[in-house]
């Protein structure tokens, strides 16, 4: 610092503050937000927070200042983090896949009640039908479900799903496999929730969750969220994480009690580096981290691509393809995973 004149005093301290944020972040998995709700928020800007640090240690690195080492250590912690942010190797498409009668392939979509500014209720009814043709699923699970505007989907068997405290928000499950058993977790006092079925396939018997956890009301519009309070919008924000949590104890709770291989898919409304997110996958694999690409974005808030839906299997079941749609009739895009037992 006695090197440092006033001005690069000041940007070593903004990068400090930055770099704290981040080491924070690194926490949030492991740290239930009823503690203090407020922090989770962290949990949305962590590719902003890394993105940040990357320049001040290419800023320090171009002016041959050892303060660069800061910033390089809080990210060598993310490398060993074991969260997966970017995939810079490209993964197995589903079309690159030869089939097997041991795979299994499920298609997750929040469809946003199929509707759209910019497309008619027709519009997004074709589109659905062509992308579910196109992919062919196995399974299809879709979040803010609707039967008024829903594709005509050509499966056996089906479950909408409704939330018994709230008789609303419509989930559904569409399967080409015998559904055996159904339910509800009935998230309380909220329109999210989270349905499962069971199905059959050869000899065994495998349990289909389909999630969609507290909303954060979040519009894919950075301009939105400036004319909000400041105040208001942690205090809304943090009020989420806390039911996210307790929603997550339920499922955790729901899940211990199944005794059948499970997959897990939906709309998390939180990224890979939250509480809820962490506790929802345990020892269960991430599709996307297996054989996605990029950033594997499924939500676009303003310019920030972020994953916030996703695709978990148990251990039992190998990744062996994965894909995301540019489907833009919802504010969330659909992927696909193809699994094999």
């Amino acid at each position: 610092m006695k090197n440092l004149n006033l001005w690069n005093k000041f940007v070593f301290l903004i990068n400090s503050v930055f770099a704290l944020l981040l080491l924070v972040g690194y926490l949030l998995p492991y740290y239930p937000p009823k503690i203090f709700p407020p922090i989770a928020v962290l949990t949305l800007i962590i590719p902003v927070l890394i993105a940040v640090n990357l320049a001040f240690a290419v800023y320090w690195l171009l002016l041959f200042k050892r303060q660069m080492l800061l910033s390089i250590l809080v990210l060598g912690l993310w490398m060993l983090h074991n969260t997966t942010l970017y995939k810079i190797e490209s993964g197995t498409l589903p079309a690159e896949l030869e089939t097997s009668e041991d795979q299994i392939s499920l298609l997750t979509y929040n469809a946003h009640v199929f509707r759209s500014e910019s497309f008619s209720r027709d519009t997004i009814q074709a589109g659905n039908e062509a992308l579910v043709s196109q992919a062919n699923p196995d399974i299809v699970c879709y979040q803010e479900f609707s039967n008024h505007g829903a594709p005509d989907l050509n499966y056996p068997y089906h479950y909408f799903g409704v939330n018994a405290n709230t008789r609303s928000s419509i989930q559904a499950i569409y399967s080409k496999y015998k559904i055996i058993n159904q339910g509800s977790l009935d998230f309380e006092s909220t329109f999210n929730n989270a349905i499962f079925v069971d199905i059959v396939k050869k000899q065994d018997t495998l349990r289909i969750y389909n999630m969609h956890m507290q909303s954060l009301a979040l519009t894919p519009e950075l301009g939105a969220l400036e004319q909000e309070n400041t105040k208001s919008l942690v205090g809304r924000l943090g009020r989420a994480f806390k039911k996210q949590e307790d929603q997550v104890e339920l499922f955790l709770e729901h899940q211990a009690a199944c005794p059948y291989k499970k997959i897990v898919a939906g709309d998390f409304n939180n990224t890979v580096f939250s509480y809820t997110y962490n506790k929802i996958k345990g020892e269960k694999t991430d599709a996307f981290a297996e054989q996605g690409s990029g950033f594997g974005r499924t939500f676009i808030f303003d310019i920030i691509p972020l994953r916030i839906d996703f695709i978990l299997s148990d251990p039992e079941f190998k990744v062996r393809a994965f894909e995301n749609f540019d489907v833009t009739y919802s504010d969330h895009f659909p992927i696909i995973a193809v699994l094999e037992l």
